[in-house]
Parts: C-alpha cells; structure tokens; sequence
C-alpha cells in the first residue's frame, strides 16, 4: 500500500535515477494523445470518401473515441492499484499505438470505429497517469514546476492538432494522421519501459455496479452532447433516450457513491474542498477553452478565407501565451505568492480575451486574432497550472491516481458539453440572426436593385439576390460567432466566485530548482 500521509518536503513519493529522461517520456506520451483528440478533425471529408461513409456516419470516428474514453476514465486508479502503475501506463502507450497503426489501415468505417474505441480507452489511461508519475517523481516543493511542464501539453496540444493534421492531410494522406503516433510511440515506449517505477499495488475490491452505472451514464450523456445538434436534440427519440439513461444511470451512480460500502471512489476525495472546487473549475476550463478551438478554425477559414495552415499559424499564439504564463506561473508561487492570485489574475484576463473577441468585425485583418489569442493563452497558463497545484496539494500520494482521474474526466465533460453547447448556439443564432438582418433587406436599402423586378431579370436578377442573401448569411454568421464569444465570456464571469472556495496550500512551494 502507498503511503497514505502527505508527503515531506524535499522527498518524492517514488525516487527515480533520470527523473529528465522520465519526464521527457511522460510528456511524449501525453502530448500523443493530446494531439489526438483534434488531430483527426480536419481529416474527416477525406477520411469519408475513402472510407465509404456518409456525413453523418463519418462523424462516429470522433464519437467513439470520445464516448471510448469517458468510459474508461474512471476507472483508472482501480486498474493502477490492482495491476501496477507502471503495467497500466507501458498497457496503454503500448496499445495506443497499436490502435493507431490499425486506424491507419482501416478500410471501412467499421473497423475504424472499433480501432478508434481502442484507441480511445488506451488514451483514458495516459492523461491521469502521466499527471500522477510527474507528481510522484517530484518533491512537494517542485510539484508547481512538474505541472507547469506538463499543464504544457495539455494545453497547447489542442491547438497544434489541427495545424500538424491539415498539414499531414495535405501534404501526404489521411492515414497520416494516425502513423505519425507510430515513431513517437515506440521511443516513448522504449523510455518508460527503462526508466518508470511503478507504485505499490493495492488489491482493492471493484464496484462492479458502480462502474457500470457511471460508464453507461457518461457514455450515454458524450452520444447526447455530441449527437444532439445533428439529430435536432429532443425532438429525436435517439436522443430523448439518451438523455433518459444518461440521468438515470447517473443519478444510480450517484446515491450509490454515497451509501454504498464498496465504491469506486474513496468518499475522502469529496470532502476534499480543494479537489471538488477544481473539479467544478475543470468544466468551466474545458467548456472555455476548447470550445473556441472548435469555433474558430472554421470561422477563420469561412469568414475570412484563410488556408488550414494559415489558420493554423493565427491560432499558434495562444500556445506561446500558454508557455510563458505556465512557466512564470511555477517561478511566481516559487516566490511564495498565493496561487489563488494567480488563478483570479488569469480569470480577468481570460476574460478580457473573451471580450476583445466579442469586438470582432468582418472587415478586421489577422492582428485581432493573434493579439486576443496570445493574451487569451496568457490567462489560460495562470489559471491551469496554479489550479492543478492547489487542488492536489492537499491529496495524500494514494488519492493522486483517483484524483487525477476525476480532474481529467471533469475538464473532457466540460470540453463535450462546451463544444456541444456553442455549435447549437451557432446554429440557432445564424437562423435568429438571418431572419433579423433579412428583414432590412429593402428596396430603399438596396437603391441598385429593384427587387421588385429581379425576377424578370433571369439568371442576372437570380444571381444578385443569391449575392444579397450570401451576405446576409456571412453577417448572420458572424454575429452568431460573436454570441457565443458573449456565452463564454459570461460563463467565466459567473464562475470567478469558486476562487473563494479554494484554501491555500500550506507552506511555500519553491518551483525554480532544475529538474533533474
């Protein structure tokens, strides 16, 4: 059994000879599969014609990965404790790479979407896992820099997946996407199976119904987030049952968890005031920060005409903002300064980059988007890894895989529910907002055309109102993206009170030291 005291400063819960090279190997494999995540976005039109799927269907290849790994989640602090850390993490990179091999030679969408699911859980496993060993082979006092270094890859991951998959789409083939993990995979695999220790195991007993409450609940809520928009929501029975045995199941889990006596998770980790404060604060980070990287990719390209890759380049801002903050962040409390200052300090910001954003015009060149998107990765950095170090602080070594896991599955639900609930907006509100522009529409506001006549006029009249009502919807459209710019701004408002719930970590965490 691990130790269940906190641990002493200037002493890691596992010692480890080339803590460097770990390191380096650890972020190698959370940063695969960060990229994979978004990486195959832009491959999809390619990926359905070679696949023989529909636009509908071809949409499961992102489905299945996603419901794979909200599924699995949870369950990862009972498979660390029972087969070993380091036979789970070396299990999942391993089979991550398999998995993207095999989606590279998919040939039908069937096997892509079973590739995908295994790719999928390998994939739930490496993000927790890797949080737990960058904590695990630090000190307490080294903790901030640790997750400076890997609050890195999670953070600029999302925005480099995109740019690295249109390029590989571009420049080579889809299946690209996937090989890439290949090379990278095997030295990462290599590295771990050298260097990383493994925690004790812990024969603990499984929460059979539990888990299968939670995983039948969650699975069923990722369909109804990422089905919704295309099924039209509540008026398909898909997603009216959905919805159905998503609250039951879960609200089963739930009462569960709290009478049960064999449970998934120990109930310590909900009284932890920290911990269930960052977990709230997760969704709010994953609904603000991944839904602009589902927005503005195709608002770049649509509006404004921009190529992928030069998209791709605009949106790279936001990961230098990302790299300086993060790591002045670990210097900052190094210093002793009080990270919940540093997280309000990036709520204000993020913020201010949300309402820069909501200043946007048709008309603008690339400065606003690069300006917004740099101080936007400043405030993200502030907030992520000062948020990550308060919420852990206060965790004994055991909890840490089981806690991470929580963190994790809470930022991805609020990723799934963010980019679900800003596509629907924009949707909705490019129809509200068409209808609204429309109606100005006049003769008196359109002098050069008789729209009385433009019908006589054939093909010449036709092609003018087709002209006239392009623009209404490239206005509409806009306008759409900039309610949802108001939406997140809104949402980081409303929760900058959780701040106050956090409590200090004790004692001052020197973050400068050189790892080793």
């Amino acid at each position: 059994m691990a130790s269940s005291a906190l641990p002493h400063p200037g002493v890691p819960a596992i010692k480890v000879e080339q803590r460097g090279l770990l390191t380096l190997a650890v972020m190698l494999a959370m940063i695969m599969q960060i990229l994979d995540t978004t990486i195959a976005n832009v491959a999809l039109p390619h990926m359905q014609a070679s696949l023989g799927a529909t636009l509908d269907t071809v949409t499961w290849v992102l489905t299945s990965y996603i419901v794979a790994s909200a599924i699995a989640i949870p369950v990862t602090g009972w498979l660390s404790d029972r087969f070993g850390s380091r036979n789970l993490f070396l299990f999942a990179v391993g089979g991550f790479v398999v998995a993207s091999a095999l989606c590279g030679t998919a040939v039908n969408l069937e096997e892509m979407v079973a590739f995908r699911v295994l790719q999928g859980v390998c994939g739930a496993f490496i993000s927790p896992l890797s949080q737990t060993v960058m904590l695990d082979i630090n000190p307490p006092e080294k903790h901030a820099r640790a997750m400076s270094i890997w609050g890195m890859g999670i953070m600029v991951g999302p925005v480099m997946g995109p740019v690295l998959g249109g390029w590989l789409t571009e420049n080579y083939n889809w299946r690209w996407v996937f090989y890439v993990n290949v090379p990278f995979g095997i030295v990462t695999l290599a590295l771990l199976w050298a260097l990383l220790p493994s925690r004790p195991i812990s024969r603990r007993s499984f929460d059979i119904f539990g888990f299968s409450m939670l995983a039948i609940g969650l699975a069923a809520l990722q369909l109804v987030l990422d089905r919704g928009q295309g099924e039209d929501w509540f008026s398909s029975w898909e997603i009216r049952i959905e919805a159905g045995v998503a609250i039951a199941a879960l609200w089963l889990a739930t009462v569960h968890l709290v009478t049960g006596k064999k449970i998934l998770f120990n109930r310590s980790l909900f009284a932890d005031r920290n911990l269930v404060t960052g977990m709230l604060f997760m969704i709010v980070i994953g609904v603000t920060t991944m839904a602009p990287m589902a927005l503005l990719p195709p608002m770049l390209q649509q509006l404004y005409d921009y190529p992928v890759l030069d998209t791709g380049l605009l949106l790279a801002p936001r990961g230098i903002g990302v790299f300086i903050t993060m790591a002045v962040s670990g210097q900052m409390m190094g210093r002793g300064v009080d990270p919940r200052w540093l997280v309000g300090t990036g709520m204000i910001i993020f913020a201010w980059s949300l309402w820069l954003m909501t200043q946007w015009s048709l008309d603008m060149s690339w400065g606003p988007v690069v300006t917004s998107g740099f101080i936007q990765g400043i405030g993200m950095g502030l907030v992520f890894i000062p948020l990550q170090t308060i919420a852990f602080s206060t965790l004994t070594p055991a909890q840490r895989t089981d806690g991470a896991s929580l963190m994790n599955l809470f930022r991805n639900l609020g990723a799934s529910i963010g980019i679900s609930a800003v596509t629907t907006m924009l949707a909705r509100n490019l129809q509200i907002s068409h209808a609204d522009v429309g109606q100005h529409i006049t003769a008196g506001s359109l002098s050069a055309l008789n729209l009385a006549n433009a019908e006589g006029l054939g093909g010449i009249g036709q092609g003018a109102m087709a002209m006239v009502n392009a623009e209404v919807t490239r206005q509409a459209l806009m306008i759409a993206y900039l309610d949802d710019f108001y939406l997140m701004l809104i949402l980081i408002t409303i929760a900058f009170p959780l701040l106050f719930l956090l409590k200090k970590p004790a004692g001052r965490m020197p973050a400068s030291a050189p790892m080793e």
